[in-house]
């Protein structure tokens, strides 16, 4: 799979996106695949569900790009990798 996704990033104008899926975002980030990170916080507390950053062994340090908060309350935030 890293061999794959390193050619399609190695391609001119491909972005690879990925909306609301833990299970690929936690095989990207052991592979180190991941440049940007938008992460969307919603106001709502919930007691359970599946990590969206789990098994991390290295720090990742990013910087905050951007933010914007909706009307609804929800909050985006963009990130890259330093």
């Amino acid at each position: 799979m890293k061999w794959a996704l390193n050619v399609l990033k190695q391609q001119d104008g491909t972005e690879i996106l990925i909306f609301g899926s833990p299970s690929a975002t936690h095989s990207l980030l052991q592979y180190d695949l991941i440049d940007e990170f938008w992460l969307f916080v919603n106001p709502v507390l919930l007691g359970k569900g599946m990590p969206l950053f789990k098994n991390i062994s290295d720090i990742t340090q990013l910087t905050l790009v951007s933010t914007k908060t909706f009307a609804n309350g929800v909050v985006c935030m963009h990130y890259k990798k330093a």
